[in-house]
């Protein structure tokens, strides 16, 4: 099966600003970059493959800027309806949907991710990743830490830092 051409919707309606708030954490970081994750929903619109008969339902990655609004929050704009509706393969359209929105941040050789899905960002919730201190200050080994989101799960770990995401609709 061929990749289909995906399009990005010309006109984009469905805009959430997305928040993250670092608290504590040990020192400054490199890099900060955002990305979001769309996949079509509806897999009957995508054809079998030829041999085994599964759907390889396409997924998309776009990039998304955090821009630093003050102290250590930092914002991003992300559109649900970013990618276009499309009948892509001749079987009915395709309806993309936004999965997750996360930040990336990088300190030395380390990385910590934290994302946003689906359901918390609309409902608005807001959700907390906690990260052990000692990850950023051993960052000698190029890894990527998702933390974990039960804080009383850090038996000993020394200080946690976290970063908390949370979404708002911004209506056009």
């Amino acid at each position: 099966m061929t990749q289909p051409d995906i399009k990005q919707n010309p006109a984009p309606k469905m805009r959430y600003e997305i928040t993250a708030t670092i608290d504590g954490a040990p020192g400054p970081f490199d890099r900060i970059h955002g990305i979001a994750d769309y996949r079509v929903t509806n897999e009957l619109c995508v054809p079998p493959t030829p041999v085994m008969g599964a759907r390889i339902v396409p997924e998309k990655r776009a990039d998304i800027e955090f821009r630093h609004d003050h102290d250590n929050i930092y914002r991003a704009t992300v559109y649900l309806d970013l990618l276009q509706d499309e009948d892509y393969f001749g079987k009915g359209t395709c309806h993309w949907a936004l999965m997750a929105a996360g930040i990336e941040l990088t300190h030395a050789t380390v990385t910590f991710s934290a994302s946003l899905f689906h359901d918390d960002l609309l409902a608005g919730n807001a959700i907390p990743r906690y990260f052990a201190e000692g990850s950023y200050t051993k960052a000698q080994t190029v890894r990527v830490d998702t933390g974990i989101a039960d804080r009383s799960q850090f038996h000993g770990a020394g200080r946690l830092f976290s970063v908390t995401m949370k979404a708002e609709e911004r209506k056009p």
